[in-house]
């Protein structure tokens, strides 16, 4: 059999140094995040049914209003990244601190929004009466936290795009740490119930977007970048952003599709899917990670007009993507007599779960290509091709699973329908990488 040159493995072995490098703290970073709403959750659990249902969902709608904007961290980090790569790093932390800006505009107008419509926003959640005004108290205070969330979103895709992902990860730690300590506090010791747990949470979050404030001001000191607020900068950065904002709406309204439609099933076919969805998800943060790193090292390969190095480097990434997968999916075959009995004791639920939970597992795989390539053109800055491949998967997935139920089919026939979006979505991204026009080299696109 012939060996590939040395040469070529030497290069492949620096590009897996360069993904495990960035993607492992991406991981532990990622994972961070959740801990926020899972230490609320335990500490107002113990407040009573009404508290925890309120906060369920408050927290449900504010984790909803994040995710939409997270294309600024997305964007930021191919933009910076593109600017490393040409060597221009002065550039790389102006357009960052372009992101920051733009995050602070949409947080205060996200504030101005949630006040006064918070009870109705509850309200539409079909919020009990005993449930609604604690919901309508945590996610108004909650929602002083926005700006914040926003600005860490965007310095994390500053920081992701000069190739730090630790610092991201030490502050996800230091901000988890806060927010259980200023919890316990606030909801026990000084006696705000629901009110002290809002409160921790914003207070813990404002410390953390000015931990990230500091490091990229510092930055921006360093190698001369303005501070001041630029609006091409800012207008530049929200339209970079647009096509992205599509595609995290358009797979918002697939997660919901599938919730709404396995909801129609039955009871035991909704508790069987929030526990898949919930598996689901976590394994998705181990393959978002290996998708940040390329996001930041694809954007670096073209920022300095090194197409082979781009090619390569994805190369490599979408190895690390299937070997992931396959990795994932055999813990779940092996590892649900463990994890099944921890999530429910009711045997019609975990006779419901299992078969879908298999095709989760048969799928991994080729959810690692999906993300690792999904990664690979965020880093390239093709927005526009990402938006309109998830509008083509939204429209296929969506009559599939909307005929689940008029067909008698289950939640495992639902679940084979999120396999068929995984696999357009590996076809349209696939086909766009094959093609190589998202190969478009220079610091900017």
């Amino acid at each position: 059999m012939t060996q590939a040159p040395a040469g070529s493995r030497t290069l492949r072995r620096r590009h897996d140094r360069e993904i495990l490098a960035l993607a492992v703290p991406a991981f532990g970073a990622l994972v961070a995040e959740p801990l926020f709403v899972m230490v609320d959750s335990a500490i107002v659990g113990h407040l009573g049914t009404p508290q925890l249902a309120g906060l369920g969902i408050a927290a449900a709608l504010l984790t909803t209003a994040v995710s939409i904007f997270v294309f600024l961290a997305y964007a930021t980090t191919a933009a910076v990244a593109r600017r490393v790569g040409a060597g221009d790093l002065q550039g790389a932390i102006r357009q960052g601190m372009d992101g920051i800006w733009l995050a602070l505009l949409l947080g205060a107008a996200v504030i101005a929004a949630t006040l006064p419509t918070a009870p109705w926003l509850i309200d539409l959640f079909g919020a009990s009466d005993t449930a609604a005004p604690y919901a309508i108290t945590y996610l108004r205070i909650s929602s002083l936290g926005i700006p914040a969330m926003l600005v860490v979103l965007a310095a994390t895709g500053v920081l992701r795009g000069l190739q730090d992902t630790r610092t991201p990860l030490s502050v996800a730690i230091g901000g988890f740490g806060a927010n259980a300590a200023l919890n316990a506090v606030l909801v026990y010791g000084a006696g705000l119930g629901i009110a002290g747990s809002a409160w921790g949470t914003v207070i813990a979050q404002c410390a953390m977007a000015a931990v990230y404030l500091v490091v990229v001001v510092r930055g921006a000191r360093r190698h001369g970048a303005s501070l001041r607020p630029d609006s091409a900068g800012i207008r530049a950065s929200a339209q970079a952003g647009v096509p992205l904002l599509v595609r995290t709406l358009s797979l918002r309204a697939v997660l919901m599709i599938a919730t709404a439609v396995a909801a129609r099933l039955g009871d035991a076919d909704v508790a069987a899917h929030q526990i898949i969805l919930s598996l689901w998800s976590l394994m998705a943060f181990a393959l978002d990670a290996i998708a940040i790193a390329g996001q930041a090292i694809i954007g670096r390969y073209l920022g300095a007009d090194d197409i082979k190095g781009a090619r390569e480097a994805c190369r490599s990434m979408v190895q690390w993507g299937i070997i992931s997968g396959v990795l994932l999916g055999a813990l779940i075959v092996l590892a649900r007599p463990l994890f099944i009995p921890l999530f429910t004791g009711d045997q019609v639920v975990r006779d419901t779960l299992l078969p879908a939970l298999l095709v989760v597992a048969i799928s991994q795989p080729i959810a690692g290509i999906v993300f690792v390539l999904d990664g690979v053109l965020m880093g390239a800055g093709d927005g526009p091709y990402l938006a309109g491949a998830m509008l083509v998967t939204l429209a296929v997935f969506a009559p599939v699973a909307l005929l689940v139920p008029a067909l008698g089919g289950g939640l495992t026939a639902l679940w084979w329908a999120m396999g068929l979006m995984m696999a357009v979505r590996m076809l349209t991204l696939g086909l766009r990488t094959r093609s190589g026009r998202w190969l478009v080299t220079g610091a900017t696109r």
